[in-house]
């Protein structure tokens, strides 16, 4: 199949105006069918497309479909032979100046994978559910178009579905009977924006702003749904009020409904009116405020994309971060701003903020802003989707705020969205709409940190002279940056409390030294306190003496927040030991309150230090740390006071088990001593540990699926059956991932994530050289969402040698390599190459 490339798609959009699409889809084969079963109606479905366009001068060209059958073609009422269809590309030629109307009815295949036309089955109640997503080039397995963001157009869409279902899409659906839907027409939009999903939804209904509003799931998820309905409500409410605060263009379209849909690969998708989400957002079992919070953070995430990405849209994949950056960005403010949800931007700190800088030190690194011949096809422009387009952008902007301040920020912005409504936009117009909102140099910003890849490293100089003291702050790296610096020191009267000297701004580069400072030097200097810079941060040798006696005690948890990730680059650059990094979580965790901190240091020490920055030799010694803090917290929790705590130190304390008395007991007892009872997320976490540990075998997988027989319970069986340390257990789930290509997205990760274990190394050793060539064969066949799950869960972390690292290049060596398996196995090894450089400096 051809990918579309920039210079071609620059050539159709000179060439064509597309104004309307009338689609016809129809779904109403193979609902009853019993699930698996490969019958054709489970298989496929119709898709009919009529396409108004006008060609601005004589000349060729060319639309894009993937179809099982392609039925018919006509052109302005002459039929067209199907066999010109090549791959994905349908000719026209000798196409003359003027409107035409393009028809193509085919026979189109539903997704296993969770691109195009995803079909699902619930296991629950065998239910059957579609619905698309068509980022990039997936609507061409469900329509025919003229693929590429800048050919916007009006969508009008039919569909045909069993008669029990309801079908929901950008525009309000109606239901004319006989199972007949239609939806509103649209504005125009972009080919990837068109959003369909249909089935036997549960549906909760209200109407805000004069506009419909409604939230959607699988008929087995309802009583999950309406038990948090008016959370996820009233977040929307606020969130879409606080918009209108902000935004002088209303919301642009008719309706705001938001479906949560089984096996989605992404957290959610922007579809203009039909935002759909990962289903793991209807929670079944309990979670802590921060899951709350970060649910709540994507449906403000998605809501700004109903300015900036879709009523707005780029012309170019290479203006991606426009995007997703921006709806970073917003989304963490306008929760702060408008929700219960007040410390946001810590979790932005300890969660997302490490990707980016991850993301930035690898091989692969690229600009927020990459040029657009680095951008050369929508191949290349899905390598894109990572912490630098989303983490560093959001970062990036949020400096901008800062320089700039807010009030002309969002004067560009407006001034953006009023320019380029409903159609195209490149960095360059976004650029000129700041600069005319400011009298500072947004173009010289822009080049610094939009087109430049790395982290800067920020490190401080103390200096004291005659009862007073100055900062020098020292860069490594080029960018701009205004900073607050935050100056603390220890309460003489209570050694527990940390005492706020001062704060103030500073500019990087330095003019000269910040100060003079009247007092002595304080205990603890700490750059970008409040986090509103992207870079590393270092301390001068007196503040990291007293970061470790004071850590937890210091009272803003975004400046806590800023100190551990600077921990946490310390490590990875070989500058701290990861056992002094672990001995800091194991004396200041216990005392934490904030979640997010304690989620994502207990994540780091386990993911990270035990499994791979420290030798095989010393992972029982870390593992017991996580272990300690775990049971610290928990009985530090034992009151009640704080189940969210709780929640997180028990799972950890689950996963870092290494003997399996104790949680086997949980299992059997129903519940954790001390509470809280065991739901289902926790009881498939206890019986995937004792997997891992070999104290079950498949009888208890079994057992447990019985009980748990929904969706997420068929994962946890999976996970837990490829983690069983037996040959016949890895055999079988070996070949599921790489021979059968039954699986379906989740499942495939699902087994993928139990597969490899750090404690069996011997029953996996003869699988570390078949990865390579098996996972290079898979991709090639199954595409690039699989490719991507196989390089990121399906990869032998564990494995942290030369000669892993030496076949894994030898591998990468292979030209016909899949491009998105190929940067995510790159990216691995980058991940290993950097694992041994800590575990030789330690």
């Amino acid at each position: 199949m051809s990918v579309l490339t920039r210079d071609e798609a620059q050539t159709r959009a000179r060439l064509l105006d597309v104004h309307r699409y009338t689609i016809a889809l129809d779904l109403s084969g193979g609902a009853g069918t019993p699930p698996d079963t490969g019958t054709a109606d489970e298989q496929s479905f119709g898709s009919r497309s009529v396409i108004h366009f006008t060609a601005r001068a004589d000349g060729d060209t060319f639309f894009e479909l993937k179809p099982v059958v392609l039925h018919s073609v006509t052109l302005d009422g002459q039929p067209l032979d199907p066999a010109l269809l090549d791959g994905n590309r349908f000719p026209l030629t000798g196409l003359g100046a003027g409107a035409h109307e393009l028809a193509v009815e085919a026979e189109m295949r539903y997704s296993r994978t969770g691109e195009g036309m995803h079909r699902f089955t619930d296991p629950s109640d065998g239910e059957v559910y579609v619905y698309t997503q068509l980022f990039m080039e997936d609507v061409q397995p469900v329509f025919a178009a003229f693929d590429q963001p800048d050919l916007k157009a009006v969508f009008e869409l039919t569909v045909t579905a069993p008669e029990a279902w309801t079908v929901l899409g950008n525009g309000i659906a109606t239901h004319q009977g006989g199972g007949v839907w239609t939806c509103a027409p649209t504005p125009p939009l972009s080919t990837y924006f068109v959003a369909v999903a249909a089935g036997p939804w549960h549906s909760v209904r209200t109407e805000h702003a004069g506009l419909p509003f409604g939230l959607h799931c699988r008929r087995s998820l309802a009583e999950h749904l309406d038990t948090d309905a008016e959370e996820l409500l009233e977040v929307t409410r606020r969130c879409f009020d606080r918009y209108h605060e902000k935004f002088e263009e209303p919301y642009p379209f008719d309706s705001y409904d938001q479906a949560f849909v089984p096996e989605f690969n992404a957290g959610a998708m922007e579809n203009p009116g039909l935002v759909t989400f990962r289903d793991e957002f209807v929670f079944r079992s309990a979670v802590t405020d921060t899951e709350r919070q970060t649910r709540a953070m994507v449906i403000a995430h998605e809501m700004a994309h109903m300015w900036f990405g879709d009523l707005v849209t780029m012309v170019w994949w290479d203006d991606l971060w426009l995007n997703e950056s921006f709806a970073e960005y917003m989304g963490f403010q306008i929760l702060t701003e408008a929700t219960r949800f007040t410390d946001t931007w810590v979790d932005f700190a300890v969660n997302r903020k490490g990707w980016g800088y991850d993301a930035d030190q690898r091989p692969s690194t690229h600009p927020v802003a990459p040029a657009p011949e680095a951008v050369p096809d929508t191949a290349s422009a899905m390598l894109n989707f990572d912490g630098i387009s989303y983490a560093k952008g959001a970062s990036a902007l949020r400096q901008l705020v800062t320089w700039m301040g807010e009030k002309d920020f969002l004067a560009g912005i407006n001034d953006h969205f009023a320019r380029h409504r409903f159609g195209n936009a490149t960095l360059a117009d976004f650029i000129d709409s700041l600069a005319r909102a400011t009298d500072r140099d947004v173009p010289a910003w822009a080049e610094s940190w939009l087109r430049t890849t790395g982290v800067d490293t920020l490190r401080p100089t103390v200096t004291e002279n005659g009862g007073t003291w100055s900062l020098t702050v020292e860069q490594d790296g080029s960018r701009p940056h205004r900073i607050t610096v935050g100056a603390y020191d220890l309460d003489p009267v209570d050694p527990d409390r940390v005492v706020v000297r001062s704060r103030f701004e500073v500019d990087v580069p330095q003019a000269g030294p910040a100060g003079p400072h009247p007092g002595r030097r304080p205990a603890l200097v700490v750059l970008n306190e409040n986090d509103t810079t992207y870079a590393k941060i270092r301390f001068d040798a007196g503040s990291w003496g007293t970061v470790g006696k004071i850590l937890s005690r210091i009272p803003e948890p975004l400046t806590r927040a800023v100190i551990w990730n600077a921990a946490r680059d310390m490590v990875r650059d070989g500058e701290l030991a990861p056992m002094e990094y672990l001995e800091t979580a194991r004396a200041h965790l216990p005392r934490e309150s904030d979640l997010a901190i304690v989620q994502g240091v207990l994540g780091f020490a386990a993911g990270q230090i035990a499994d791979c920055y420290l030798p095989a030799g010393q992972r029982p010694a870390a593992l017991a740390a996580v272990r300690d803090i775990c049971r610290a917290l928990m009985r530090r929790t034992e009151d009640g006071s704080d189940p969210g705590l709780r929640l997180i130190a028990v799972r950890h304390c689950i996963t870092a088990a290494a003997q399996p008395e104790t949680i086997q007991e949980w299992l059997s007892d129903g519940s954790v001593t001390g509470g809280p009872e065991l739901d289902p997320e926790l009881r498939w976490r206890i019986l995937y540990r004792l997997a891992v540990l070999g104290a079950v075998d498949e009888r208890a997988v079994a057992a447990e699926l019985e009980l748990d027989p929904s969706a997420t319970g068929r994962e946890g069986a999976a996970r837990c059956r490829a983690a069983l340390p037996t040959a016949e257990a890895k055999a079988a789930a070996w070949e599921a991932l790489f021979a059968s290509d039954t699986l379906t997205n989740y499942l495939f990760t699902a087994t993928a994530q139990g597969f490899w274990q750090p404690e069996q190394s011997e029953v996996l050793e003869e699988y570390l050289g078949r990865f390579w060539p098996d996972v290079t064969a898979l991709a090639a066949r199954r595409g690039p969402a699989i490719a991507e799950a196989a390089g990121r869960y399906a990869f032998p972390l564990h494995a942290v040698d030369a000669e892993t690292l030496r076949a894994g290049e030898e591998a990468l060596a292979d030209p016909d390599m899949l491009p998105a398996l190929r940067r995510k196995l790159a990216d691995q090894l980058d991940d290993l190459r950097r694992a041994l450089k800590v575990r030789t400096a330690a």
